[in-house]
C-alpha cells in the first residue's frame, strides 16, 4: 500500500516597502481644485501615513505590497539642506539594518530638489534593495494630479526584483530614471523630469508592469558609516558664468570660507576671462575648484589649461551634481589627484 503526501502550499508573503515622507508638492493640500501654482500658501502639509490613507486603493500595486510609513519631516524641497541629506540617508540606512523585512523605500520629495537628494542618496547608499524618489508637480486634491500615479508607480518599482541593486531611482510620469543622470527641465508640466542624453532606464505600464530596459552605471560609492561624525558637509558653492562675468563672486566664496567651488562654465567649460584669474587665485587659496558646464549636454575632460591652473575636470555631471560629489568628497580627502579620481568615477 502506497501512501501519497500531499504538501499545501504555503502563500508566499507580500513585499513590504517603506514610505518616508519629506514633504513637497506631493504633501500640500491646494486651495481649490485648480491651485496648480500657489498652493503652498494654504499652508497646509499632510503627514505621509494620512497621505496614503487618503489616497487609498492603488489598484493591483495596493494588492501586491505591504506598506509601511515612516515619517521625516515635512520641508518644502527649496528649504533642504545638505544636513537634512545626511538624516535622511541615516535614516534609510538605519531601517534598513534593523528591519530585514523591508524589501524597498520609497521617499516622496518635492520636486525642486529631488535629483540632488536622488543623487546623494545613491552616493551614499550601499544597500541592495531598490530606493526611489517620486514627487509631484500637483498636490493630491486638485485635478489632473499626479500623486496617485506616481506614489504607485514607485511602488511598483520599489517592490520590483528588477530594480534590485540598481542605485537609487527616480520615478516621475510613469518613467524611471538614474539618480545621476535625471533632472527638472520645466516648472509646472507633469512630465518635468528627463535624462538628457541618456534618457530613461524604463517605465512603468498602467498595470503596473515595471520595465527595465537597463541598469544605471553606478558612481563609486560614499556609504553612510564614512560619514559617521558629520553633522555639515563641506561647503562647495557654484559660480554661474555668463558674458562679462568677473571675480567678485569668486572672491566672496573664497572669503567666506567654501571649501570648494564648482565653476558652471560657458559651454564647452570654460569661464568668463573675468573670472580665470580669480579662479587660480582660488586655488592657490586652498580652495578646490572644479570646471563643469552649464549646458545641459557635454563633458568637461581633463585639459591642458585647466591643470595648469589647478582647476579640476567635471567630466558629465551637471553643476550641482558636482557640488554634492565634491562635498562627499572633501571628507575623505583634500588631494587633488584623489579628487579628480573621484569627480571622473574612477
Amino acid at each position: 500500500m502506497s501512501t501519497a503526501t500531499v504538501a499545501t502550499a504555503l502563500p508566499q508573503r507580500k513585499p513590504r516597502i517603506a514610505v518616508i515622507g519629506t514633504g513637497g508638492t506631493f504633501a500640500m493640500h491646494a486651495r481649490h481644485r485648480f491651485d496648480w501654482v500657489e498652493y503652498s500658501e494654504s499652508g497646509v502639509v499632510h503627514p505621509i501615513g494620512k497621505l496614503i490613507d487618503d489616497l487609498g486603493d492603488l489598484g493591483e500595486v495596493s494588492a501586491a505590497i505591504d506598506l509601511v510609513s515612516i515619517p521625516f519631516r515635512a520641508l518644502g524641497s527649496t528649504g533642504i539642506t545638505p544636513r537634512d541629506w545626511l538624516e535622511l540617508a541615516r535614516l534609510i540606512a538605519q531601517v534598513a539594518r534593523d528591519d530585514a523585512s523591508i524589501q524597498g523605500f520609497v521617499v516622496t520629495h518635492g520636486t525642486a530638489t529631488l535629483e540632488e537628494t536622488a543623487w546623494f542618496l545613491d552616493l551614499t547608499l550601499a544597500l541592495d534593495i531598490p530606493v526611489v524618489v517620486t514627487g509631484a508637480q500637483r498636490p493630491a486634491n486638485t485635478a489632473g494630479s499626479d500623486v496617485p500615479a506616481n506614489l504607485r508607480a514607485a511602488l511598483a518599482v520599489a517592490g520590483a526584483p528588477a530594480a534590485r541593486a540598481a542605485g537609487v531611482l527616480v520615478v516621475m510620469d510613469g518613467y524611471i530614471f538614474a539618480a545621476r543622470d535625471v533632472s527638472k527641465a520645466a516648472s509646472f508640466d507633469l512630465n518635468a523630469f528627463e535624462a538628457t542624453p541618456f534618457g530613461p532606464l524604463g517605465r512603468v505600464d498602467a498595470s503596473g508592469e515595471v520595465v527595465m530596459r537597463r541598469l544605471p552605471v553606478r558612481q563609486r560609492a560614499m556609504p553612510v558609516p564614512d560619514l559617521d561624525g558629520f553633522i555639515e558637509l563641506p561647503r562647495v558653492d557654484i559660480v554661474m558664468s555668463y558674458a562679462g562675468a568677473g571675480r567678485t563672486v569668486i572672491d566672496a566664496l573664497v572669503a567666506g570660507g567654501a571649501r570648494g567651488i564648482v565653476s558652471a562654465g560657458l559651454p564647452p567649460g570654460r569661464a568668463a576671462n573675468g573670472e580665470a584669474q580669480g579662479f587660480a587665485d582660488a586655488v592657490r587659496a586652498g580652495v578646490v575648484v572644479v570646471q563643469a558646464t552649464r549646458a545641459p549636454r557635454g563633458v568637461v575632460p581633463p585639459q591642458a589649461f585647466l591643470a595648469s591652473a589647478g582647476v579640476l575636470a567635471g567630466g558629465d555631471l551637471s553643476p550641482h551634481k558636482l557640488r554634492i560629489l565634491l562635498m562627499l568628497a572633501l571628507t575623505q580627502s583634500s588631494e587633488a589627484a584623489e579628487i579628480q579620481r573621484w569627480l571622473l568615477g574612477s
